[in-house]
């Protein structure tokens, strides 16, 4: 672009050359006021240019930072059922709550900094509804997590020789009882990481050890009711794969209610004369903290 405007004179400097009669210092304002607007108008140019596609990147590289979290999230569920199925044993309660939570721990500490590890549709819609993520953004990112279940159900099954249908949610002790126990442990979560979000400066990086844990205690008072979800992804991806969808709606629409209502109680408790630097901070509107990395 530098060479079209050096090559195409423009009316300023088409004046200055014709105006013979100005004086030394007049053609010398002249001569800058012309190189002025011309690189004005290059750095507009730019600027336009440049800022979307940087934006636009860095975008699809929290998106994509979203499947690859719930991959390795799924992927180590597939891990630890197939384990248990060599063993010729069901999945054990404490075994699945253990890696569930200490997979939320790797994948907040690896992809917090980046898309702030939702890693859940529900997480996702929560803090959209109270308006902490961009609803135009929300599509994308369910999208991403429900790919990335898909694809460590897909790759799982191949790798460890189980079927897909062994990483299915399912109601255990009745319909109600599963959709109300996802509900209430979502809730609790979700709770607890608005918590996290409006405390980072006293709980700092401890914050992905604090969900982790969370997470633990809710598979442990779901594991046995409802299988243990509180993540639509986590059960649509298994349900997608298998082509099975048997009350799939529980895990839709039990994990997106608790953790819808467990942001707006906090977000109704919480102190108005305390302040947050995470909450406040220019970038919530655009990324959304679920953990104080962002």
């Amino acid at each position: 672009m530098s060479e079209i405007f050096e090559n195409q004179p423009s009316r300023d400097s088409s004046n200055y050359a014709s105006s013979s009669d100005l004086s030394g210092d007049d053609k010398k304002v002249g001569y800058r006021a012309a190189t002025s607007k011309h690189l004005y108008v290059l750095a507009t140019n730019s600027a336009l240019h440049i800022l979307p596609i940087k934006s636009d990147l860095n975008f699809a590289r929290m998106v994509m930072a979203e499947v690859v979290g719930t991959f390795v999230l799924m992927f180590c569920v597939c891990g630890i059922t197939a384990s248990t199925q060599f063993q010729n044993g069901a999945v054990g309660l404490l075994e699945y709550a253990a890696t569930a939570g200490l997979t939320v721990v790797v994948i907040i500490f690896s992809i917090g900094p980046i898309s702030c590890a939702h890693v859940n549709p529900a997480v996702t819609v929560a803090f959209a509804t109270i308006g902490q993520f961009p609803w135009f953004k929300v599509p994308v990112y369910i999208i991403a997590q429900t790919v990335g279940s898909m694809s460590a159900t897909y790759i799982g099954s191949l790798v460890y020789g189980i079927k897909s249908d062994a990483m299915m949610t399912m109601p255990l002790q009745g319909c109600n009882s599963a959709f109300w126990v996802e509900v209430i442990a979502t809730f609790i979560i979700m709770f607890l990481i608005a918590a996290l979000t409006y405390e980072s400066q006293s709980v700092g990086h401890l914050s992905g050890f604090v969900a982790g844990i969370a997470i633990t205690l809710g598979v442990l008072i779901t594991g046995p009711i409802s299988g243990g979800s509180m993540n639509p992804a986590r059960s649509l991806g298994p349900a997608i794969i298998s082509w099975k969808f048997k009350d799939i709606w529980i895990y839709m629409l039990a994990p997106s209610g608790g953790a819808v209502a467990g942001a707006a109680m906090f977000g109704f408790l919480r102190l108005r004369d305390q302040h947050s630097s995470t909450l406040s901070s220019p970038y919530i509107n655009d990324v959304g903290c679920p953990i104080p990395f962002c």
